[in-house]
């Protein structure tokens, strides 16, 4: 629970007027930049000659001119790895050399080869591609022109939101085509292991590091040095991603500190004034992995990148994906984050070189900033009709009257732009053509006869593909777009759930309930830590903007139009909702002690029989995003006991506290006060 927030929260709730809510929180409608097909002009000039173009990229003001291999030989001999390594020598008891040969050695592995024919060669690749399977690639100049003078300013750090691989192969093509430096990149290992691409990614500008570091000190001592030393020189931007992995669910992830951490060092050390972030944002109409994320979500394993299935890939190339916007966010000056707010001089009391354990207030500050950047991130994503009529459709199984899709998307689409919801919508085209051209767009999961829109819950020949049931194939595909809608509806939606959990309409009580769901559902979607008030303020505002409820001074009151709104924010969020509940359920009737793997193949097994036997119609809980999720959820609330035992973790569940959390989720039991609604 936010007991930051909550304990002043209860009288500024209780004391405020409808005016009030407004004056709290201020959304300001966004006036949205311009967007620019970048393959419209790539469809009327060669690729060769694109490819080959003069390419003479705005620097860094303050960059040292180097080679790959003057980077891999300033960090061999930085007093950090110096010094780390003499300490490992004294603890291991292994000779200097040797430590400083592995390190070597990691460096060849981890470091890339940036080099400007392997750029060109992408370039003129990425574009034959991307004309293929794009229809239009919308990038927002203004962004580009942002970036193109924050770049020369002080060294800049990439953050990309990430829900395909195509996002980082995308982001070096849309700069090369600006004339912009190349960024390099954060990349996992298992593209090594992929001949001849691993190394042309090499040389594109892809750094590579371990999954997990496995607690190697000289690694992890390699590794953020190599970074700190390409960001310090202003070699090039710096890429990776919040996340950590791709979305596979369309949900932001929760961050990763590890990375974020490395690039932040060098303003806090005085290594440089100031360092940019810059949020980007990159939306799909239709995702290029969609079948595969869900094979991985209903327990297929990922299969491993290989040169061989990327040729097998190939396929995709008589496909069309529809549209991707690609928005650049204003450069965030980590300067300006940490004013007022960090403090200095505690790096001033030791050499540089000499690692740090991080204080509390570092990492509360590292915390939010990841935070503030993935709710950039979220601000700016580009919201498809797609994404809409699929809302509809979900809520509508297993069929709807084509007029009637229609009709109720357009409802959902002025709702969705009072909600501030960047939302593409064609100009001048009927609604009708509009929805016509999604489920053309989405013919592998939806189709349109005699006046009846329809999911396909079965593949025509059989109702099991590779094991697993068409329909559920189907329907996590669909929870997939429609949880893109959830990333700006989740705050009004949790007002809602709160108001339909909550006996009476006393605020303080709403507000309650909904700081009970945030928490239990902070694992799911991206909550500033410690906003509880704002968030509650953003969502109350919401929901009197499109007139759906009125604030008095002590009470929330439903208006009469308001009850359609609040349905289907209700049905939008019920997924999550009854998905905790079955899991809960699930862990009531599980043995004392169990593995995750355990866990996850136990509720998989629990939901299928649930669904079979018409006992429950919540397909979303076979997604291991979810369960996941919940897990981390229950243990961080204490409902399930987390404790390593021979290398691995057992989890233990505690029954009263599990059962009143499945009581409370189902409105058996009111929710108590902020601060006493821990269970």
């Amino acid at each position: 629970m936010d007991s930051s927030s909550s304990s002043n929260s209860c009288f500024s709730v209780g004391s405020t007027s409808p005016s009030a809510v407004v004056h709290l929180y201020s959304k300001e409608l966004k006036k949205w930049d311009e967007f620019e097909d970048i393959l419209e002009e790539r469809k009327h000039v060669s690729d060769l000659k694109f490819a080959m173009k003069c390419y003479t990229p705005l620097v860094y003001k303050g960059i040292i001119p180097c080679k790959p291999s003057d980077i891999k030989y300033s960090v061999l001999n930085s007093e950090e790895i110096h010094y780390i390594i003499k300490q490992l020598s004294k603890e291991s008891l292994q000779s200097v050399d040797v430590l400083r040969e592995e390190a070597c050695e990691i460096l060849d592995e981890m470091s890339h080869k940036l080099r400007v024919g392997a750029i060109r060669f992408f370039a003129f690749t990425l574009s034959k591609v991307f004309k293929q399977i794009f229809s239009k690639v919308c990038v927002n100049e203004e962004g580009i022109q942002r970036l193109q003078r924050a770049v020369q300013e002080h060294p800049v750090v990439l953050l990309p939101s990430h829900r395909s691989y195509v996002d980082f192969l995308m982001l070096s093509f849309l700069l090369f085509s600006y004339d912009l430096p190349v960024p390099v990149i954060a990349a996992g290992m298992d593209f090594l292991g992929m001949k001849m691409v691993g190394e042309l990614l090499r040389m594109s500008g892809a750094f590579f590091m371990r999954r997990t570091f496995g607690g190697n000190k000289l690694y992890w001592a390699v590794f953020s040095e190599y970074v700190k030393t390409m960001l310090r020189n202003g070699y090039a931007p710096v890429e990776f991603f919040l996340e950590g992995t791709r979305s596979r669910s369309a949900k932001t992830l929760t961050p990763k500190f590890g990375l974020l951490n490395i690039v932040m060092e060098p303003f806090f050390k005085r290594e440089v004034f100031d360092t940019y972030l810059v949020p980007i944002s990159i939306s799909y109409d239709k995702i290029l992995e969609e079948t595969l994320y869900v094979y991985e979500l209903l327990g297929v394993p990922k299969p491993k990148e290989s040169t061989t299935g990327l040729l097998k890939a190939r396929k995709i190339l008589s496909e069309n994906f529809g549209n991707i916007h690609v928005y650049f966010g204003d450069p965030v000056s980590l300067r300006s984050l940490a004013a007022g707010k960090m403090d200095r001089s505690p790096y001033n009391l030791v050499p540089r070189y000499i690692p740090q354990k991080q204080s509390e207030n570092m990492h509360a500050f590292v915390t939010e900033v990841a935070y503030k950047m993935q709710l950039l991130q979220i601000e700016n994503m580009v919201l498809s009709p797609w994404a809409l009529t699929v809302a509809v459709l979900l809520q509508n199984l297993p069929s709807m009257n084509f007029d009637a899709l229609v009709a109720k998307t357009l409802w959902l689409k002025g709702l969705t732009q009072a909600f501030g919801g960047f939302l593409t919508w064609p100009d001048n085209e009927p609604a009708e053509e509009v929805i016509q051209s999604c489920l053309l767009l989405h013919s592998n999961i939806a189709s349109l006869v005699k006046d009846t829109v329809t999911l396909k819950v079965d593949s025509g020949a059989s109702e099991v593909v590779s094991g697993l049931l068409f329909q559920h194939i189907t329907l996590l595909t669909c929870s997939a777009y429609r949880n893109q809608l959830l990333n700006i509806f989740v705050r009004p939606s949790l007002v809602a759930v709160a108001l339909q959990m909550t006996p009476g309409f006393r605020k303080e009580d709403v507000y309650s309930c909904f700081c009970f769901l945030r928490d239990v559902f902070s694992d799911e979607f991206i909550f500033l830590p410690g906003n509880a008030l704002k968030d509650f303020e953003e969502g109350c505002y919401l929901l009197c903007k499109s007139e759906t409820i009125q604030v008095t001074t002590k009470e929330i009151l439903v208006t009469e139009k308001g009850n359609t709104v609040l349905e289907f924010l209700i049905e939008l969020f019920k997924p999550f909702v009854e998905s905790y509940k079955v899991i809960c359920r699930y862990l009531l009737k599980e043995e004392d002690c169990f593995s995750e793997k355990q866990y996850l193949a136990g509720v998989r097994k629990f939901t299928s029989e649930l669904l079979d036997h018409g006992c429950s119609q919540c397909y979303d809980v076979l997604s291991s995003d979810v369960q996941k999720n919940a897990l981390a959820a229950f243990v961080r609330l204490g409902v399930v006991e987390k404790k390593k035992e021979n290398n691995d973790y057992i989890l233990n569940v505690n029954e009263p506290a599990i059962t009143k959390l499945e009581e409370m989720l189902g409105c058996k039991v009111p929710v108590g006060k902020p601060v006493t609604a821990k269970l």
